[in-house]
């Protein structure tokens, strides 16, 4: 698990964004124009990494990687189907022994 704060994931996002963006041979006022993100939010995302969640998903849809933005805060699948299913894994669970005291 990486350990890292808020304010420095919002600018390793904005880099990365920056990179796809220049990878595609556009400029930020292209990118501004195809996203329909105003140019001066794409600017000041670009620079300090702050930007509302609607415009970076729409910059997203323009240089990729909103389908594996989605994927990755998917919830992962229940454990357990049922109540049946529980009851057999604390079954099969190992259980604490305690040590003999001498």
């Amino acid at each position: 698990m990486l350990l890292i704060t808020a304010p420095k994931a919002q600018k390793i996002l904005a880099e990365h964004i920056r990179s796809r963006r220049l990878g595609m041979n556009l400029t930020q006022a292209g990118l501004a124009e195809r996203s329909g993100v105003a140019l001066p939010t794409l600017r000041k995302f670009e620079q300090q990494g702050t930007l509302s969640l609607e415009s970076f998903l729409k910059i997203l849809v323009v240089v990729g990687g909103l389908d594996e933005t989605i994927k990755a805060v998917q919830p992962d699948p229940m454990k357990f189907a049922s109540i049946d299913d529980v009851l057999a894994a604390d079954n099969s669970a190992t259980r604490r022994k305690r040590g003999r005291s001498k």
